[in-house]
């Protein structure tokens, strides 16, 4: 369990700061901007919770993912350099991603099928779906680049991303009253 007794250490006056196995990086490093944009699209999703109706039907599959990306941040702040650590790193699982692939099904099922792309708004708490929905894409491109840096990235980290920026699609339009309220996209419409 985490316990914080000092909130600010100064270690990033200099723009440095430490991973989860205590090596120092600078702020800019990929892998801090992966694991820097995982908890941005916590954020988003936290502000979107906010603007639900009490009682959604939603809220408590979004309080879970966020737990979720507490763990893929955990799992993207401690590098996997091979070495035996003093304790088992966490990390994201292929559980938490069929999961989520059960959640999409799920919500899904209750949606007519898309005959248009959708703009993201409606009500307000599907335009912060959506919002959230494109911070995690975010998340998900940082975490490619950190794989293709060469880095070692867990691969599920990366799927859950993936499948996590679904969700929040799909609950977008369940937001909007299950995709009845749906704004869609009219190519050259506006011409």
């Amino acid at each position: 369990m985490v316990r914080l007794t000092k909130i600010y250490t100064r270690t990033g006056d200099g723009g440095k700061t430490r991973l989860g196995d205590m090596t120092e990086t600078s702020k800019t490093d990929a892998r801090v901007e992966a694991y820097g944009t995982v908890d941005e699209a916590n954020s988003a999703i936290g502000l979107a919770r906010a603007a639900l109706p009490v009682g959604s039907t939603i809220d408590a599959v979004l309080m879970r993912v966020q737990n979720d990306l507490f763990d893929v941040g955990a799992d993207l702040c401690v590098p996997d350099r091979g070495e035996k650590l003093e304790w088992e790193p966490l990390r994201a699982t292929a559980d938490q991603v069929s999961a989520l692939e059960a959640d999409i099904d799920r919500f899904n099922a209750k949606l007519d099928p898309l005959d248009s792309f959708i703009l993201p708004g409606g009500s307000e708490a599907a335009a912060r779906l959506h919002v959230a929905r494109t911070v995690m894409r975010r998340a998900e491109r940082r975490t490619v680049a950190l794989a293709e840096s060469g880095e070692t990235v867990n691969p599920e980290a990366i799927r859950y991303l993936n499948r996590a920026s679904d969700l929040l699609f799909v609950l977008a339009r369940i937001a909007n009253d299950e995709g009845r309220a749906d704004v869609k996209w009219v190519p050259g419409g506006q011409r």
